[in-house]
């Protein structure tokens, strides 16, 4: 029979990660009153949460001592907010998607993420996300740093939408065993990178932006090598 600290230390990790959902909307505000500072460090803030979050469901044993609530549905719910819907608004509201386009481009953002989220193989038994896993918040903040022309902002973020629908596997960087070690060390000091450059703006050097794409280059190679060798397995 489970003691009541135990019970409540669950329902404290799904208070944790509903959390999330409050630094979303605090991005929003920022967004709205132009400080893209502010909002990038909120979502930021709400990665760290959803990064950790799961492993302290995991300790905590939430399924089993908190079982009135899904945890899994919470936290889509809290991400479609703080990796879709915070940066497509920003995106629209700091101008960088052209004026002509911008809506359509926010939507299909939007539309394929609702997809992403919602298909019954998001994740795989094996740890992996399928299609592009919605990580707007980081495009977001790579656009935003690079100053890149509003035409080109567009088109990366269509090709990325439509890649939501393309079945290759990513990688779950703090799950998926293969090659964990390397991607949690690379990914650490990656993410430390994205936390100071965020912090840095607006006033954040290109080669230090670009150089920080050696992680994202990392991650997207050896998720279609990985991706390779499970069809392969399959087949």
């Amino acid at each position: 029979m489970s003691s009541i600290p135990s019970r409540a230390a669950a329902w404290a990790v799904h208070a944790f990660t509903a959390s999330g959902a409050v630094m979303g909307f605090a991005s929003l505000q920022a967004t709205v009153q132009g400080d893209y500072r502010a909002a990038f460090l909120w979502m930021i803030a709400a990665t760290v949460v959803d990064g950790v979050d799961g492993w302290l469901a995991r300790l905590a044993r939430v399924t089993e001592l908190a079982p009135g609530l899904d945890g899994k549905r919470l936290d889509d719910i809290v991400d479609y907010l703080t990796y879709v819907v915070a940066p497509a608004f920003l995106l629209l509201r700091a101008g960088l998607l052209p004026a002509a386009t911008g809506w359509p481009v926010a939507a299909a953002m939007l539309l394929s993420s609702a997809y992403g989220f919602s298909r019954t193989v998001a994740k795989t038994p094996d740890h992996f996300f399928t299609g592009f896993p919605s990580y707007w918040n980081i495009v977001a903040l790579y656009l935003y740093v690079l100053g890149l022309d509003p035409a080109v902002n567009a088109a990366v973020l269509s090709v990325l939408a439509a890649l939501v629908f393309v079945p290759i596997g990513y990688i779950y960087p703090s799950r998926t065993v293969a090659w964990r070690v390397p991607t949690v060390a690379l990914g650490t000091i990656w993410a430390a990178v994205m936390v100071a450059i965020a912090w840095m703006l607006p006033g954040v050097s290109h080669p230090v932006a670009y150089a920080s794409l050696v992680f994202p280059i990392y991650y997207l190679v050896l998720s279609l090598v990985l991706h390779a060798r499970r069809r392969a397995g399959r087949a």
